[in-house]
């Protein structure tokens, strides 16, 4: 008997290219489902929970109440069209590997799956999920990075390398970057500032700071720490 228990639209029909199914719509899933919404994206969303499905309801292209731990519910949902399918369960880790396992074995071109701690992650690893993403780790070590210095943002682009925004540091106000030697010195590359009008763009030698001035600094994580922490 199929496990499909309700629909809030037809889930078929969406243009593959430019679609993507979200298994699990708590706020992790919601938050990312809503985005991808934003950004133009169709999204087919898919919870067990009848209040997670209303309270996106009108929200999203579809949105379905189902058990996705079942191979006949998915391909009724037709998730075989689907490129890209983002399993977002969160406290249920038997439901999050089943579902995965199915997913693989439909052949998904791109499975992208939430994992609680690093044991699930190698659990996803091994029945070869694509893309593993630890949500509350991340945020955790990037709030951990915004702590310690003067940084205004922070993304770690790859272990160890990384992406932050700050302020200008004083110490280079009024200098043109390629008299500052910050790659020499700080062993730091500042890719862009903000202009007069708050609006980005990108640097070069001739780039002069200012007090108050927003700037996007790359490189390691320790240099980049190093550099937030100047005057």
């Amino acid at each position: 008997m199929a496990k499909l228990l309700s629909f809030r639209n037809d889930a078929k029909g969406l243009p593959k290219a430019h679609s993507v199914a979200v298994i699990g719509l708590g706020r992790f899933g919601e938050s990312l489902a809503l985005e991808l919404m934003k950004s133009g994206t169709q999204v087919l969303g898919i919870d067990v929970h009848e209040n997670n499905v209303q309270s996106l309801n009108g929200e999203l292209t579809q949105v379905v109440r189902a058990d996705a731990s079942s191979r006949e519910v998915l391909e009724q949902l037709s998730i075989h069209e689907f490129d890209r399918v983002v399993v977002a369960v969160g406290s249920h880790l038997q439901s999050s590997i089943l579902c995965c396992s199915l997913l693989v074995s439909m052949g998904i071109p791109q499975i992208w799956a939430k994992a609680q701690d690093d044991r699930h992650g190698l659990i996803l690893e091994q029945l070869g999920v694509h893309h593993i993403v630890y949500p509350e780790k991340d945020m955790g070590k990037r709030v951990a990075h915004l702590v310690r210095g003067s940084m205004m943002d922070y993304l770690e682009v790859d272990p160890g390398y990384a992406m932050v925004k700050m302020s200008a540091p004083a110490t280079l106000h009024g200098v043109k970057l390629s008299d500052a030697a910050v790659r020499n010195k700080y062993r730091v590359t500042i890719a862009a500032t903000t202009n007069a009008a708050g609006e980005w763009q990108n640097t070069d030698g001739n780039t002069v700071l200012s007090t108050g001035d927003k700037i996007l600094v790359l490189g390691s994580i320790a240099d980049t720490e190093k550099f937030g922490q100047l005057a």
